[in-house]
């Protein structure tokens, strides 16, 4: 009986782990994301400035309008830039949250079947197909976050193009 909690101990410390590495790779990405954000208000503070200048310096109304009309078209363009950042540093987390987690279940797959294996075989009257089922139930699952995975994935590398294309029709005008 001592194999087997020995067993369960260890499966138990490689889930803590890849747990604590996700919550690690949440962090950083939560840093990034603020950090493109800070970098945006602070550039798009000093524009304002520089546009409010630019404004009381213009000597007829036309040249206050294209100012306005220059500042809001610059500002937007900023703003789409970190967007698009932000939702390519989304996509790069979901991406390499999905490889930890496939990872996770690929390798922790046969040693949890090796597991409930060996717990299934010290219970009285044990049930072979009891232990069968869960192997059936634990590949499902590895294959159903597998396609789960390749579509989001595949979905996000979608709307990352999409906010690539719309930010360079954008910038042609």
């Amino acid at each position: 009986m001592a194999g087997k909690t020995e067993n369960f101990n260890e499966l138990n410390r490689k889930n803590m782990e890849a747990a604590m590495r996700l919550a690690q790779l949440s962090i950083e990405n939560s840093q990034r994301v603020m950090a493109l954000q800070s970098d945006l208000a602070r550039e798009l503070f000093q524009q304002s400035v520089e546009n409010a200048r630019a404004q009381t310096s213009a000597k007829d109304p036309q040249e206050v309008l294209r100012l306005r009309a220059q500042y809001a078209q610059e500002t937007a363009q900023k703003m789409m830039e970190t967007a698009q950042k932000v939702a390519e540093l989304g996509n790069e987390a979901r991406v390499e949250f999905a490889r930890m987690l496939t990872e996770q279940l690929a390798s922790g797959s046969q040693e949890m079947a090796d597991a409930f294996q060996g717990f299934f075989k010290t219970l009285p009257g044990q049930n072979a197909n009891m232990l069968e089922v869960m192997q059936q139930a634990m590949a499902t699952a590895n294959s159903a976050f597998e396609q789960i995975a390749q579509a989001s994935t595949a979905a996000f590398s979608g709307m990352t193009e999409a906010a690539q294309k719309a930010a360079s029709g954008r910038g042609k005008k």
